[in-house]
């Protein structure tokens, strides 16, 4: 685990083939099964994630936040059995979409360690925020480490589950 100014980074071993892990990470649908923050709902999108440049919609909540709202997520990463991350922008009040991402990433790196173990990093980056306004607003970390170790327990209970 490492955590400094800009990211938070956590690590873990999984009894998982990463093509499995991969596979529940893809779809955002089940993205619900694996947030430690508790602040996914559900997803509006149920394609797959196939590639970088590729936008989804989920629906959350959080308190902080005013309650529910939708955030648009833009893929920024994409290596199939590897990598998969992306950086969310919430939707504008009167349901206007972001055209483009605010600067904060969820990355998953998913290392295999044999046909059934994985190591899995989840990195919560905010390095690229630049407005001041957003960085006081939000208080990053918005989301604590805990919360990113428990995001790496479900993803290992919902990829175990199929």
């Amino acid at each position: 685990m490492t955590h400094n100014e800009t990211h938070v980074t956590v690590t873990r071993t999984m009894d998982v083939p990463a093509k499995e892990l991969f596979s529940v990470l893809t779809l955002p649908a089940r993205h619900h099964e694996f947030d430690g923050s508790g602040t996914v709902r559900n997803s509006d999108d149920t394609e797959r994630i196939t590639k970088t440049g590729e936008k989804f919609v989920m629906n959350m909540h959080r308190d902080a936040m005013g309650g529910d709202y939708r955030t648009h997520n833009f893929v920024t990463a994409y290596d199939e059995n590897k990598m998969v991350g992306w950086k969310p922008a919430p939707e504008a009040e009167d349901g206007t979409a972001p055209t483009e991402p605010l600067g904060w990433e969820w990355l998953y790196e998913l290392k295999s360690q044999g046909n059934d173990s994985t190591e899995v990093t989840l990195t919560y980056d905010w390095s690229d925020v630049t407005d001041e306004k957003l960085l006081k607003q939000v208080g990053f970390p918005a989301i604590p480490e805990e919360d990113l170790e428990e995001s790496l327990n479900l993803l290992a209970a919902a990829a175990t589950k199929d």
